[in-house]
């Protein structure tokens, strides 16, 4: 069990065989806010009937996504980064983000109002937490009628009004509510106020991280009776007050075969379109990953060594860096599926 130089572990990584497509166990969270919808969308078990969350692909300490079957099975991926390497993440992306796997990956079942929150910037994320800061989008896979969520403030805003609003419970009212329906898409910078409300199904794709600042959560009690802890003047200091003209993510209308949704530094994502029988070519650099989150339908997948999987709605798969230079896409029924990768 000696420890081997780097040179000597980059040199075996490249011989072990690594299957092209990964999938992991989720990871379910019970919060008094989830519902059901989460096991329908994955057409599984339920586990219980308040699932909030499913963590797709985590590299959050102690939450760590195992690896469900195949010849990996078992293993966390922290084990896979340390065995695999640039062949799994992207010679680009390990030398960005190191070995740590930069994105977190989740579908989120609201059936109350979530608090308002906000998440640190780079700066304030390093000095106060020794931490990434937290960049996220949004997209929306199902809306009960009259769902909304918040995103951004409508009214000029600082931070002594901030301060203001929340002593006299009016902070809601300075912020932008959006109304939504499946298919919208709102990007979050680190330092945007924002807010699920009751009724949206969303999958969430953010940087690996899990520090949020609660602003507001309606005066609600715990389970003891107690209010929920705030972060007020940390949040203070992290939140971005300037009012822009749109939160909301524009694209292409209609059915195309692949549209761009989110272009930033810290990923890229697109939604790809086809009906059945369609095919379609994904070519790629090989300087990322690839992930994959089947959103309705069956898409066969074949990658580049020849590796074929059905993904089906609500499986999320990861594609190693080394297998995504040119992926085959078949449709066996209409279907959606977002495709994140991370831009050299």
């Amino acid at each position: 069990n000696r420890e081997l130089p780097d040179e000597a572990t980059s040199k075996i990584s490249n011989v072990l065989p690594l299957i092209g497509f990964i999938y992991f166990k989720p990871v379910f969270k019970n919060v008094i806010w989830g519902g059901s919808r989460i096991a329908r969308f994955k057409v599984m078990r339920p586990n219980g009937n308040a699932v909030g969350e499913s963590w797709e692909i985590s590299h959050v300490e102690g939450d760590c996504s195992v690896v469900a079957a195949g010849l990996q099975e078992g293993q966390r991926i922290d084990e896979l980064i340390a065995t695999f390497g640039e062949r799994l993440l992207g010679r680009s992306v390990m030398k960005r983000f190191g070995s740590r796997f930069p994105l977190l990956i989740k579908l989120i079942d609201a059936t109350d109002d979530l608090s308002l929150q906000v998440h640190p910037n780079d700066e304030l994320a390093r000095e106060r937490h020794g931490s990434w800061w937290k960049t996220e989008m949004w997209y929306v896979v199902k809306a009960a009628e009259g769902a909304y969520l918040y995103s951004g403030f409508k009214e000029e805003m600082d931070a002594e009004k901030y301060l203001q609003s929340l002593k006299d419970d009016t902070f809601i009212h300075y912020l932008q509510k959006h109304e939504v329906k499946p298919g919208d898409v709102f990007f979050l910078p680190a330092g945007r106020v924002h807010a699920i409300g009751a009724g949206c199904f969303i999958a969430e794709i953010q940087q690996t991280s899990d520090i949020t600042y609660r602003i507001y959560d309606y005066n609600r009690k715990d389970a003891q009776g107690n209010p929920r802890a705030l972060h007020t003047e940390w949040a203070k200091d992290a939140i971005d007050y300037k009012v822009y003209p749109d939160y909301k993510q524009d694209y292409p209308a209609g059915l195309r075969d692949v549209r761009e949704l989110v272009k930033c530094p810290y990923f890229t994502t697109h939604l790809i379109e086809g009906k059945k029988g369609n095919e379609q070519q994904r070519n790629h650099t090989g300087n990322s990953f690839i992930i994959y989150i089947g959103l309705s339908g069956t898409v066969q997948v074949t990658d580049n060594d020849q590796h074929t999987v059905e993904l089906k709605q609500g499986e999320t798969v990861l594609i190693p860096a080394a297998n995504v230079a040119s992926l085959q896409l078949v449709f066996e029924e209409d279907s959606k599926l977002l495709e994140t990768y991370i831009e050299k």
